[in-house]
């Protein structure tokens, strides 16, 4: 039957593009329905054009897909927004273990110290400083869960450049729609006073920049 066999064609030219790349080009998709097409002869019969449609119907999802992947802007999201949020978490978990470091060491002093008083007041500290310690599990609960949330983002990143690689630079080339006008320099300043966190390490100055500041004060 001439559906079959059309049906038939497809599929073979598609399980040879498979075979020579891991990744298939929606280009190299379209140029197989479209020969596909091009190879109809003659009178076709109603099932026929109804899979005539659906192919064209499939070019067109096709199309659709990757102008709204580009419309995103994907090379931003691994290449600027997935490794800055991936630093910000890596480097919440360090600034959290430090401070747990810190919290700890500090417990064992007091617990030093409570070992000279009274009775009385040994106990409330010993059983202060117990708290203390059962309390800093915190630190390796969150440090897990926050590794978790940095291995889901590098997975999504991943397959990111798995759709770039797809579609290739038909959505490089693509013009995203032009972008609303940018708020007002006051407005903008306004926001990021409140929304700017605690710097990087790498960003931050360092304590001998502090000190020549507060030099120059005096």
């Amino acid at each position: 039957m001439v559906k079959l066999a059309i049906a038939d064609d497809l599929t073979r030219r598609l399980d040879t593009l498979r075979g020579q790349r891991p990744v298939v080009d929606a280009a190299e998709v379209n140029a197989a329905v479209e020969e596909v097409v091009a190879s109809l002869t003659g009178a076709l019969s109603l099932s026929e054009i109804k899979l005539y449609q659906e192919l064209e119907t499939l070019a067109r999802v096709i199309q659709a897909a990757k102008r709204e992947i580009a419309s995103v802007q994907p090379h931003d999201i691994p290449h600027h927004h997935i490794p800055l949020a991936t630093d910000e978490l890596d480097a919440v978990v360090e600034a959290t273990a430090a401070a747990t470091g810190v919290i700890l060491d500090e417990a064992e002093v007091l617990e030093k110290l409570g070992a000279s008083l009274p009775p009385e007041a040994q106990a409330q500290i010993t059983d202060s400083v117990t708290k203390i310690f059962e309390a800093s599990n915190f630190q390796d609960i969150t440090g897990q869960r926050i590794t978790k949330v940095v291995k889901t983002l590098r997975y999504i990143e991943t397959k990111i450049h798995g759709l770039l690689e797809a579609f290739g630079d038909q959505v490089e080339h693509f013009v995203p729609p032009s972008e609303p006008e940018p708020e007002t320099e006051t407005e903008a300043d306004a926001d990021r006073k409140l929304m700017n966190g605690p710097q990087m390490p790498s960003a931050a100055n360092s304590q001998a920049d502090i000190d020549a500041i507060l030099a120059g004060l005096f």
